[in-house]
Parts: structure tokens; C-alpha cells; sequence
């Protein structure tokens, strides 16, 4: 038995990461500390306003842990690392975690290569970035590759000159071809020069030639290729004019700042590479409320510059952060060169954290307004459903569907909606096990059954082990039941509810003549829907995935089995004789009904195999 008070005792005057848990084990909250035994006690302490959010907590925590570190460096690695890994309620949260794109130039190489890269290695490779749009970056390789006529072959040269036909890439005057010898090294590589001098910002040289290049074109009246230079040339003048941001020190730099309100924050990240602007990217920060400003800009810090691979020189911030110093030393160690971190107070610089500032609340604004409507898509249409019906929620629907082929392959499709959101996680799959056929009211019963009674089973497990019904998907019963089809869908439900003593209602959404829903079927009347409605959206949506969930597994089946059926189960029939009865009969029922001259009919089968079947479908009637 953990013993709070014991513990907090033992607690090592040393640096470190603590770990705060549940009743449940689940980790609440990850956090480092110069002195584990001063700051882990201060949680225990009266209420020295840490805020409501941090005194939940303090009441959920059931136990803690700590791993103690030789420096408080590692603990600020380590708690990095164990936030990624577990993302605790109670942390601030950097939501996207994503990886940017770079240029690489592969100048370790004989013939060196640009290339679209996600990491940067230390390979001996130059990279530019990391960029905002990956499309970009592939339009300036696409360019660099026509204008500079490089290879992008995966070709290990010089060992492979020769030994394979040059690409299409030569044939249309876009590569120089060094895998055939064509070119020179020093020729080649006086090229990558120019890309790389490109990439460093230098665009006049290149215009000027392709200027050159086209007026020499139209002057011997090859107006396709001027054309072409033409276009090269409008390419890069678009590309040279996106860097209106201009730094005379021409340093690498980030701008880092934020916007905040009540729940979350958005924080914007301007990218400066050699003085220029070259992209922007927002990021959200989760579980603010009870942070200030410059608490949510060091957890950003902290989070998003342990996974990025590059690192600039100086970091630009709206707000002075409390690990300044301890922050720089671990940057600097992560760049492999000093790292400084900055609060502008006059000129460019200030103000350039300033519309970043500007840019995060407008992006704040902008997807606020961006939820509103996709409440109205989700919960707002979930609420007209529910006022439709007359039911207090519809929170949680779920909606079957079944699909087979003729018979073959019955299964049946379980989705999921939450709150008017598809709930992936809890979608199931069934195969039918206990009818043979087109029965789509046999099997709707069987698929029905089997969800609600391990639902229950998983409930009275669940209860014994005294867990909530979140650790079970089958344990959370829906408030709304939706069945693909009318009045006879909706009382087989009913059927199977009512048989195991479970009371939930179930809707049947009907479809018109052209298969679209047309509305819903309730307590033994259809109840007209506005089409127009979000609810009625939301019914559509709902059916339409529940009809692809089934169609996807069933196909995903029958590529599997190629119709294996039944037909493999009887003796003397492989695979050529299955596909002979197929072609032959169409479907399984055509197969089952057919007499022995019919079968014997067939050049495949011999009087004793088609006695089998005919013997086959007979004893399965039978039973």
C-alpha cells in the first residue's frame, strides 16, 4: 500500500522527473525539478493558489514515482521525452507533432543530387529549411532539377557509368547524364554550384541566363524552347519574390509567439534562414488554463525543439521563460553550437515577434469561428436528432449494416458516432457464423446479439475488477440505436433488446426509391426530416459509413478467400472445380438447387464428384 506521508519522507534532495499517478495507474503529470524533495512535497501542502485545475490533481493523485538525474539538464530531457511518450492530462500539451521538409544536397557524393528529405543527418549533406510546404520544396527541386540539369537517379557513381542505358531524363534534355560519362565531375558539379547558390538566395545569376537563354531562343524562332525558358524564368522570379523579410545579419533565426485564451493557445513560429522569411507554421498548446503566457511559451520550447532536427541560432520570444539559461545550455548541446534565446524590446526585431503575436490571434479567431460550424455539423445536428426523436441524448449512436455477395461471405458492420463524430476506435467487424445465405434479418439478429451480450459480459467483468466503463468499448451501450432500413430492421432490434432485458431506442433510417434517406423510422412511424437539416446530414453520413465499413470488410474477405464458401468443404472440389461450378451457376443458390445431370454436365466434375455435392447440400437441408 502506497502511504503518501512515508513516502514524501524518503524523497532524495536531488535533481530529477517525478511522475504523478492514479488510483488506476495512469499518469497524471510529468514534471523535473532541481530539488525532487522540496518540490514534490509542495504539492501536499494547503492551497497556496496553484488553481483548480492543479488541486484536482493533487486529489487524483494515488501514488508518485521519480527517477532521479545527475544534472538538471537530464531531468529537462527526461521529462520531454516522458511527456511525448504519455501525454498526461495535466501537462501543457504542444497538439501537432510534426516533421518538417528540407533541401538536401548530397554534396558528399561524386555527383551530388537534390533531394526531398524529412530528418537531417549528419551524412556529409547540406540542408536548407526546414520549410512550411512540402509542395514548395518539391516545386524548387522540380526547378533546380531543370535548370541545372542534375540527376535523380538512386546510381552509385562513378562505379555504375555505363552499365544501364541513360534515363528519359537525358532524352528530354533534363539530366547531363553522368551515369553514361557525358559529363564531366568538374563540369557537374560547377552546376550544384549554382543550385546551391541558389538556395542560398542568389537569384539574379539565374535569371539572367534564362533571360539570355530565351531572347536567344525567340531570336532563332524556337519559340517552344523560349517558352520554355520563359516559364523557368517567371518561376523563379515568383520563388525570388516570396522573401520579403529581410535581416542584414542574414542569421538563422525562429520568432516564436503566442496567443491565449481560456482553454488553449496558438503559437506561431516565423522560420528566418539567412535573413529571409521562408515559411510560417501554428501549432496549438492544450491544458493552458491555468498557465500564464510564458509557462505555455517554455513548454512549447521544450517540447517542439526536442523533436525538430534543426535548430537555429537564436530563438526570438514574446516573453521572458524561467529555464532561460538551463533551456539555452540544452539547445546548445542538441545544435552543436551556441544558442541563444532572445526578448526584443525596440526595432525590427520586436516587431517582427509582434506580428507574429498578430498572426497567432488571428489564427485563434479564424478556427474558432471554424468550430462553431463544426459544432453545428456534429453536436448541434446530434441535438436536432435527439429533439426529433424526443429522446434527452443521442450522444452515442451506433449503426449496423450487412453485406454478402449472393450469400456468400455474410458480415455485418458495427460504427460508431460520438457526439456527431466517428468514433473509429470503437467500430466492430462480425462474420456470420450461423446463416448460410441471403438473410439479411438473420443475420442482423445474430450481429445484434453477439454485440449486447458481450457488452454485457464485458460490463459484469469490468464491475468485478471495479474499472469504469471507459476501459470497455462493448460495455458503453449507445443512447441511439440506427438500423439501415425501416420497419423490419428496426423489430429485429427490438427482437434482441427485448430478449435480453435491455432498454435502448432504436430508429430505422429509410431510404427511397433512389436509395438516398429520405427519414427516419420511430416507435412504428416514419418521421419526415428536413433534408436541409444537420441533423439530416448527420443520418446520412452515419448510413453511408456504416454501408462502407460492411461493403470494405466484406470485399476485403471475399480477395482473401475468392468466394471459398462452402464449396471447399466438399470433397473432390479444389479450386479449379469451385471456379468451374461459379462460372457455370452464377450463384451458390443456383448450385444448390441443381440435379445431378446439370452437374455432371460440367466438363470439370466427373459423375463422382457431382454426386459429392448434390450428397453435400442434401445432408446440410436436411439439418
Amino acid at each position: 500500500m502506497f502511504n503518501v506521508e512515508e513516502e514524501l519522507k524518503k524523497l532524495p534532495k536531488e535533481p530529477g522527473v517525478y511522475i504523478m499517478r492514479d488510483q488506476n495507474d495512469v499518469i497524471l503529470y510529468v514534471g523535473k525539478a532541481v530539488n525532487l524533495h522540496s518540490r514534490v512535497r509542495s504539492y501536499f501542502r494547503g492551497n497556496i493558489g496553484r488553481g483548480p485545475a492543479i488541486d484536482q490533481m493533487v486529489s487524483r493523485i494515488a501514488r508518485f514515482e521519480y527517477i532521479v538525474t545527475d544534472s538538471e539538464l537530464e531531468a529537462l530531457v527526461l521529462e520531454n521525452n516522458l511527456i511525448k511518450e504519455h501525454s498526461p492530462k495535466y501537462n501543457t500539451l504542444l497538439k501537432d507533432d510534426k516533421t518538417y521538409p528540407y533541401i538536401k544536397v548530397t554534396v558528399g557524393e561524386e555527383y551530388p543530387r537534390v533531394q526531398f528529405s524529412r530528418t537531417m543527418k549528419k551524412d556529409r549533406s547540406k540542408y536548407f529549411g526546414p520549410y512550411s510546404s512540402a509542395a514548395a520544396v518539391k516545386d524548387t527541386i522540380e526547378l533546380l532539377n531543370k535548370i541545372y540539369q542534375l540527376r535523380t537517379c538512386s546510381r552509385v557513381l562513378p562505379r555504375d557509368i555505363g552499365l544501364e542505358r541513360p534515363c528519359l531524363n537525358y532524352h528530354i534534355k533534363q539530366c547531363l547524364a553522368p551515369c553514361q560519362g557525358y559529363v564531366d565531375r568538374e563540369q557537374y558539379r560547377a552546376q550544384v554550384a549554382g543550385a546551391l547558390e541558389f538556395l542560398n538566395g542568389s537569384y539574379h545569376p539565374i535569371l539572367k541566363e534564362l533571360e539570355e537563354r530565351m531572347k536567344a531562343a525567340a531570336g532563332e524562332l524556337a519559340f517552344e524552347e523560349a517558352a520554355k525558358y520563359r516559364d523557368l524564368y517567371n518561376s523563379v522570379k515568383a520563388v525570388s519574390q516570396k522573401q520579403k523579410i529581410t535581416d542584414s545579419d542574414g542569421d538563422d533565426r525562429d520568432v516564436i509567439a503566442l496567443y491565449q485564451d481560456e482553454t488553449e493557445a496558438v503559437v506561431q513560429v516565423f522560420f528566418v534562414r539567412d535573413g529571409k522569411l521562408i515559411g510560417r507554421e501554428h501549432y496549438y498548446m492544450t491544458h493552458v488554463s491555468e498557465n500564464d503566457k510564458a509557462g505555455v511559451l517554455q513548454d512549447f520550447v521544450k517540447q517542439f525543439y526536442a523533436g525538430t532536427p534543426f535548430i537555429p541560432r537564436e530563438l526570438m520570444l514574446q516573453y521572458e521563460i524561467e529555464d532561460a539559461e538551463l533551456i539555452e545550455k540544452w539547445l546548445t548541446e542538441r545544435r552543436g553550437g551556441r544558442v541563444y534565446l532572445r526578448v526584443p524590446r525596440i526595432g525590427a526585431k520586436e516587431k517582427l515577434v509582434e506580428l507574429a503575436a498578430q498572426n497567432a490571434k488571428l489564427i485563434l479567431s479564424q478556427d474558432r469561428e471554424k468550430l462553431k460550424r463544426e459544432e453545428g455539423r456534429t453536436i448541434g445536428a446530434v441535438k436536432e436528432i435527439a429533439e426529433l426523436l424526443g429522446l434527452s441524448c443521442a450522444d452515442r449512436m451506433e449503426a449496423f449494416d450487412i453485406s454478402n455477395t449472393n450469400g456468400f461471405e455474410n458480415v455485418g458492420s458495427m460504427v460508431v458516432y460520438e457526439k456527431g463524430r466517428p468514433k473509429r476506435s470503437d467500430y466492430r467487424k462480425f462474420r456470420i457464423q450461423t446463416v448460410a445465405g441471403p438473410d439479411d434479418y438473420a443475420c442482423m439478429k445474430e450481429v445484434l446479439t453477439r454485440r449486447f451480450v458481450h457488452g454485457m459480459e464485458e460490463t459484469r467483468e469490468l464491475t468485478e475488477r471495479k474499472l469504469g466503463s471507459q476501459y470497455g468499448s462493448f460495455s458503453r451501450f449507445p443512447d441511439l440505436l440506427l438500423m439501415d432500413g425501416g420497419r423490419g430492421q428496426v423489430n429485429i432490434a427490438l427482437a434482441v433488446l427485448d430478449e435480453l432485458h435491455i432498454s435502448i431506442p432504436v430508429c430505422g433510417m429509410v431510404k427511397d426509391d433512389s436509395h438516398r434517406t429520405r427519414g427516419l423510422y420511430f416507435n412504428n412511424v416514419e418521421l419526415p426530416i428536413d433534408t436541409h437539416s444537420e441533423g439530416f446530414k448527420l443520418i446520412t453520413r452515419i448510413q453511408d459509413e456504416a454501408h462502407r465499413f460492411a461493403i470494405e470488410y466484406h470485399k476485403s474477405l471475399r480477395s482473401k478467400v475468392q468466394v471459398k464458401s462452402v464449396l471447399d468443404d466438399i470433397p473432390g472440389v479444389g479450386p479449379a472445380r469451385r471456379k468451374a461450378l461459379m462460372r457455370h451457376f452464377k450463384s451458390l443458390e443456383d448450385i444448390r438447387g441443381a440435379t445431378l445431370e446439370e452437374l455432371t454436365a460440367i466438363p470439370e466434375l466427373n459423375e463422382r464428384t457431382a454426386q459429392a455435392i448434390v450428397d453435400f447440400f442434401a445432408k446440410r437441408t436436411s439439418q
